[in-house]
């Protein structure tokens, strides 16, 4: 092991590794407004590879896990109407619904539908519902379909492969790209790419898409050239991909259609009527119209794509250390190298070790060998196996009014604190087995308890009985912060009784 001194990282999680953006800058044909591309982010991942970070509850793309903002915002801003593409539609798990709508309004980004799937159906249903809205406005728009969780460290040579793949979609072409290889990776779907597509130099036609491959054949597609790493990142024109649906998946269209007609508007979103989403079929847009189609095209691109997959992917991208280490947090390294560390809570030492993943959050710590990462589903699997909540929440849990943070647990209680954003309040409630005490720390509370309303100012608190209707609203301009004791029987969402809510929640 090469020597080296202690290794001392003191950066904050407002930050994030220091990943390698290409400083490249390769040129963006900007679409009139007339031909504007619309994307669609679909968000639906759990992301069960980057626990304990990840959870279903607050998955990968929720996170800053490649830079100062999350993937879902650096995924909406590459496509940002500066750059000369039409609003975005967003599809995703309604569980994520505020966090999403939150952290693309905080950006800037406003989508013209933020559809909420019931759950989740693979990606054809999804593609099917995001072709039906886009036709809305225009049949021959050109679609985007991207996936919320992927990261791309050249934007501008990503955003230069879109304007050559518009070029083939506006053709009647299904669009796929093909990233270059750089591996004989084991982990990727691969597309073999035929011959170039007259007018839209650039663009090839689809030979055939392969599966995952064993080693030995990653290998030949690697040194064969024709063979590229299938993204999963797709553009087509809308009226093309459901004439292609129609002849190929009829029952995802169906349902997708059935889905839009029943579905329900509430507040900022459009929820899919559950009993049609139901019937769709679970079912990748590749196998469903893909891999049958025969007006498949896929653009080779070299764009700094990786989908993020594994802890392993981040290190891979992330700046490093003169010996190998990427570090994210509060950490000391002693002859240590090749090793990525994530630490959201407090130190973490690491002595005479190498090609490790280590990641310390609140409630949960990773220790793992770097190349066996993907086995941290299994993990997941065994929490789930358990009934372990740790594959759900972190501590910290968000809700549309803000968040609650667990501080610590015992027989007959519970110390939390919540933080209510400005102009926002909780639903009226009450509890049947605990009562809460309120201490305000920040801020003002107002606070409806009964028949009652009244203020509660910072080093004044408040009791609530178990049993009486209560509210809590923050109508400053700061957030109000509080801390919270529930005693008696503390039971977290099972014993909620909401009697009026704001957000439209059950």
């Amino acid at each position: 092991m090469p020597p080296a001194g202690p290794h001392v990282a003191g950066r904050t999680l407002a930050g994030s590794f220091r990943f390698r953006i290409d400083p490249r800058v390769q040129p963006m044909t900007n679409l009139t407004p007339s031909s504007a591309i619309i994307p669609v982010l679909l968000s639906g991942g759990s992301g069960s590879r980057l626990w304990p970070v990840s959870r279903e509850r607050f998955p990968k793309q929720l996170l800053n896990l490649c830079g100062e903002r999350t993937m879902i915002q650096e995924t909406a801003l590459r496509v940002g109407g500066d750059h000369g593409f039409a609003d975005p539609i967003v599809i995703c798990n309604q569980e994520h619904r505020f966090a999403i709508a939150e952290q693309l309004q905080t950006v800037g980004i406003r989508p013209t539908h933020l559809v909420l799937e019931p759950f989740g159906r693979n990606t054809a249903p999804a593609a099917a519902v995001a072709a039906r809205l886009a036709a809305q406005r225009d049949p021959a728009a050109l679609v985007l379909l991207l996936p919320a969780d992927h990261a791309i460290l050249s934007p501008e040579a990503f955003r230069a492969a879109i304007a050559t793949g518009a070029r083939a979609a506006a053709d009647g072409r299904l669009v796929t790209f093909g990233i270059q290889p750089t591996s004989p990776e084991t982990g990727y779907g691969y597309i073999e790419k035929g011959d170039g597509l007259p007018g839209a130099e650039g663009a090839f036609a689809v030979r055939q898409f392969a599966e995952k491959p064993a080693l030995a054949v990653a290998r030949t597609y690697l040194e064969g050239g024709r063979h590229l790493w299938n993204s999963g990142m797709f553009l087509f024109r809308a009226d093309r991909f459901v004439t292609e649906l129609e002849r190929h998946a009829p029952e995802a269209l169906a349902a997708a259609d059935a889905a839009i007609a029943a579905a329900r508007v509430d507040l900022d979103f459009l929820r899919l009527d559950p009993d049609a989403f139901a019937k769709a079929p679970n079912i990748s847009i590749d196998f469903a119209v893909m891999e049958k189609t025969d007006s498949a095209a896929v653009v080779p691109c070299d764009i700094g794509w990786t989908d993020v997959g594994a802890w392993s992917a981040l290190w891979e991208i992330a700046g490093k250390d003169q010996i190998g280490n990427a570090v994210l947090g509060d950490a000391i390294l002693v002859d240590a190298h090749s090793n990525l560390v994530r630490s959201e809570v407090g130190l973490t030492a690491l002595v005479g070790v190498k090609d490790l993943v280590v990641v310390v959050t609140d409630d949960a710590v990773l220790v793992a060998d770097r190349n066996r990462v993907q086995d941290v589903k299994t993990v997941v699997d065994r929490l789930k196996a358990d009934g372990r909540t740790e594959r759900l929440d972190h501590r910290r849990t968000y809700r549309p009014w803000g968040y609650s943070h667990l501080v610590h647990t015992g027989p007959g209680f519970e110390v939390r604190r919540l933080t209510v954003r400005p102009g926002h309040k909780i639903s009226l409630q009450r509890h049947e087995h605990r009562a809460e005490h309120w201490v305000v720390v920040q801020g003002e509370a107002k606070v409806t308890l009964g028949d009652t309303v009244r203020t509660v100012h910072v080093n004044e608190s408040v009791f609530i009985p178990a049993g009486q209707p209560h509210r809590l609203e923050n109508d400053g301009a700061v957030d109000l912060c509080l801390v919270e004791v529930q005693t008696g029987d503390p039971r977290g969402q099972d014993d909620v009784i909401r009697i009026e809510d704001h957000y439209d929640r059950p």
